[in-house]
Parts: structure tokens; C-alpha cells; sequence
């Protein structure tokens, strides 16, 4: 926990010098409420602010590893891996500092949101943070192992390229699949981050959020175990 907290300490403490990152983050999922929101009806906040929600998360986090490049180009990952601090702490460390920005600039789009007419009590918001929050920490935990992995931007980005948008789309998060052939509907189904996606809503619209849940631990699991065996066999 005392590593863990160092790590997490040591990444936090440029974001907090330099607020701009979080700003930032906050420019597409702004645009997306402004003017992709209104043209679903004044009903289409409670389908719509879910979905960006978890939208946030994917790329918040999934590109979170592009962080941690520079570091390993310059050799601070390998001063780092000679030192007695955990493993498991310098992945979860970094997972930390992600998910809580994720966080935050969630609660600020939720606050944004109910100005256009989105409604959720307390708890509902809280639910569905803590929701995107364990997705965050799934997807960070594997951008990170990754990362770590390729070792290169441009190859890194070649693997977010080709993941993140077919996985993004799938989801449901812009668009009910629903809506589209059946055999689209079925694949959707396939994708553990549609039944996220599916319990955001629900959390928000009364509804069953267990499948979502489980998937969202599952990929946590995931995650994280590949993430921790990366930090350790690239410290071997």
C-alpha cells in the first residue's frame, strides 16, 4: 500500500501542477453533450449520458499508456524496477492516478449534463461512477501492460487504433444496436463492453445491472492479472 501510494503520488503530482491535461479531457466529451446530445429529444439524456460516460472511460484510460513510453525510452522504468518497490505498485499506482481523474472529469460532465436536462439522484451518480471507475481500471491496467510490451508510440497507436473504435462502436455507446441487422446485434453481444455500457444505463433508467457488473469485474480481472505479470516479466 505505502509503494502504491508513493507510485500514485509520483504521477499526480504533474496533473496537479498542471490542471491543463484534465481541461482538455474534457473538450470532446463537452462537444459530444453539446451538439451530438440535442438531436436525441429532450427523453435522450438519460440513453445519452451513460453512454458518454463510458465512452470517457475507454478513452480516457486506454490511452493512458502513451504516459509511460518516455519513461521507459529513458531508462526511469528500469531505475524504478532495480529499486525494492512493487510491481503490483507500479502498475495499480498509475491505474489510481487515471481512474481518479476519471473521476472527477465524470462528475463534472454529469454536472454539465442535468444544465441540458439530464436528472439523477445522488446515488444513482455515484453507482454509475464507481461503475466506469472499475472499467477504468480494467482498461488502464491493460493500456499499461500494452505499452510496456510494444515499447514504441507508433506501434502503440497502431494496437489503440485498430481496438478501441470496433470495441467503441459495438458497445451501443452513440447508437442502440438494437436498431441495427441482427447479426450486428449478436457480435454486440459479444463484447464485454456493451453489457457495461447496457448496466450504466440501467443504473440510470431502473433497470438490471448485473451482466454489466459481472463483465466489468471480469475485465477488471483480466486486466489487471495481465497487467501484473507484464510488470513482472518485463522486470525479470
Amino acid at each position: 500500500m505505502r509503494d502504491t501510494w508513493l507510485v500514485f503520488w509520483r504521477v499526480m503530482l504533474p496533473v496537479l501542477r498542471s490542471p491543463v491535461a484534465v481541461v482538455f479531457g474534457l473538450a470532446q466529451p463537452l462537444l459530444y453533450l453539446g451538439l451530438f446530445g440535442p438531436l436525441l429529444g429532450d427523453t435522450g439524456w438519460q440513453w445519452f449520458v451513460p453512454g458518454l460516460l463510458v465512452q470517457m472511460a475507454l478513452f480516457g484510460t486506454a490511452y493512458a499508456g502513451f504516459s509511460l513510453l518516455p519513461e521507459v525510452r529513458t531508462g526511469v522504468m528500469e531505475r524504478l524496477r532495480v529499486t525494492p518497490v512493487s510491481r503490483v505498485a507500479l502498475l495499480v499506482g498509475r491505474v489510481g492516478k487515471d481512474v481518479v481523474l476519471l473521476v472527477v472529469q465524470g462528475a463534472l460532465i454529469v454536472l454539465a449534463a442535468t444544465l441540458f436536462g439530464f436528472r439523477a439522484s445522488a446515488g444513482e451518480v455515484l453507482l454509475g461512477l464507481g461503475l466506469v471507475a472499475l472499467l477504468g481500471v480494467a482498461i488502464g491496467a491493460l493500456s499499461y501492460a500494452i505499452a510496456l510490451k510494444v515499447k514504441l508510440e507508433y506501434v502503440f497507436a497502431s494496437v489503440l487504433s485498430a481496438t478501441i473504435v470496433p470495441v467503441m462502436l459495438l458497445s451501443g455507446v452513440l447508437l442502440p444496436m438494437s436498431n441495427g441487422p441482427r447479426w450486428l446485434y449478436w457480435l454486440s453481444r459479444v463484447n464485454p463492453l456493451a453489457h457495461v455500457v447496457d448496466a450504466e444505463r440501467s443504473i440510470f433508467n431502473t433497470g438490471s445491472v448485473l451482466f454489466g457488473l459481472v463483465a466489468a469485474v471480469a475485465l477488471v480481472l483480466v486486466g489487471v492479472v495481465y497487467g501484473v505479470r507484464t510488470f513482472h516479466e518485463e522486470s525479470a
